[in-house]
């Protein structure tokens, strides 16, 4: 029983797909295989146009599994594939490789060279090929407006929320805050200066970094992931010290250590406030004062 997608995010549209195949093939007493794409389709069609990365391929694979998938199957995603017809896909890669009993995809999933198959033709491959193929009808959520806009689920969406700063959004269609992993660098120390030291991520190249602003997150070290703990983050250039590199700066509360080379996560839960340029350093460490009270509140206690 396999589902196809690139699946970014795993947001709760996909889960709802990833556990009806998991069910599926459960009923059937086959494995729930789930297939996905590495690099994005997008990059490799279009060079220059990579979409905004909400989920790293080891993150990926953590959630479908938390999901209970069997087999996570990462397809290398080349110029050759690209411009395999569609039914060269289906026999190719569903078939002779896959040995599938049953597919099962999102209503408005496309496959092959220019994305020429769609679910009909999916069927009708299936019954040529020997396996069923289900198109599921997309999940939606209430916008939380005033007009009360349903919204399809889907990685646009999500992408679009992070890029206006509204991780409380996100988090709604993700089904748990967004993540955003990357390894502890040197900055400049002013953080430290100021009484307040930062863990400084470098992230992936096409990770989907919030917008600028000031956001209560809690953040996490891939050496101890089970603990968690409270963090202000910082994402954007210090105006008020005339940067000009955009950063991601987290000051970790209530622990003093030296998180350099180590890889962490941060988990975004709010959006405290915007970017402001004061005119003082003495200012600035008020606002961060409130800044750090604020995380407090919006968290509460520590795990």
């Amino acid at each position: 029983m396999v589902t196809i997608g690139v699946f970014d995010g795993v947001h709760r549209g996909h889960q709802e797909l990833i556990s009806r195949t998991v069910r599926a093939a459960a009923e059937r007493g086959v494995p729930s295989v789930v297939l996905t794409f590495d690099p994005h389709p997008s990059e490799v069609i279009r060079p220059g146009s990579h979409p905004a990365q909400l989920s790293t391929l080891r993150r990926k694979a953590e959630l479908v599994e938390g999901l209970g998938v069997d087999v996570f199957c990462v397809l290398p995603f080349t110029l050759e594939l690209s411009r395999l017809t569609a039914h060269e896909f289906v026999h190719e890669v569903l078939v002779d490789k896959l040995h599938a009993a049953a597919v099962i995809v999102g209503e408005n999933f496309t496959f092959g060279a220019k994305a020429a198959g769609d679910v009909n033709l999916l069927r009708t491959l299936g019954k040529r090929f020997g396996f069923v193929a289900h198109g599921a009808e997309l999940q939606g959520l209430l916008a939380r407006q005033q007009t009360e806009n349903e919204i399809t689920f889907s990685s646009t969406y999500v992408r679009s929320c992070i890029d206006a700063g509204d991780v409380v959004a996100a988090a709604e269609a993700l089904g748990r805050p967004h993540r955003l992993e990357g390894i502890v660098v040197r900055g400049d120390g002013r953080g430290h200066d100021l009484g307040y030291p930062t863990a400084n991520l470098s992230t992936p190249r096409f990770a989907a970094v919030p917008a600028d602003g000031v956001y209560g997150a809690w953040f996490t070290r891939s050496s101890d992931p089970g603990r968690r703990l409270r963090a202000a983050v910082s994402v954007g250039t210090n105006p008020t010290f005339s940067g000009r590199e955009r950063t991601v700066e987290a000051f970790v509360l209530d622990i003093d250590e030296d998180f350099y080379g180590q890889h962490v996560a941060l988990d975004f839960v709010a959006k405290l406030r915007d970017q402001v340029r004061f005119p003082t350093s003495e200012g600035l460490v008020k606002q961060i004062d409130d800044d750090v009270r604020r995380t407090r509140e919006l968290l509460g206690e520590q795990d």
